[in-house]
């Protein structure tokens, strides 16, 4: 099951109610490049019948199906990746270094993601 760390939920809300989309579900998307590697997104939207929705620390999240075999078992988290720099990563759930880590050199193969689009290059399928 995709899940989030307190930390994105707490960046998550705070991004919601400074942009007016409180009333919006947060709907992750991901889809597999020609060369193997996952690409991630996120942006506030309104849910669509087909869409699984999950209540995830009071923050409604909602994925296509074409996104929900790809983001089973994933995390979405929130870190600072250099100094005073913080931004949302994606990791592998099922690993429990990356649903702990507090930074991104932990080794998760999961990479930032900037202003709602997000992209990863360490996780394939």
């Amino acid at each position: 099951m995709f899940s989030l760390t307190p930390a994105a939920a707490q960046q998550i809300q705070q991004s919601a109610n400074a942009s007016g989309a409180a009333e919006l579900a947060l709907r992750i998307a991901a889809k597999v490049d020609p060369d193997g590697s996952l690409q991630y997104g996120m942006g506030f939207d309104e849910p669509k019948d087909e869409d699984m929705r999950l209540d995830l620390g009071g923050i409604a999240v909602v994925i296509g199906g074409e996104s929900q075999e790809l983001l089973f078992d994933t995390v979405l988290d929130y870190v600072e990746l250099n100094p005073g720099e913080f931004n949302f990563i994606f990791s592998e759930g099922s690993d429990s270094a990356c649903a702990t880590a507090t930074d991104a050199s932990s080794g998760c193969g999961s990479t930032g993601c900037g202003s709602g689009s997000c992209a990863s290059k360490g996780r394939t399928h």
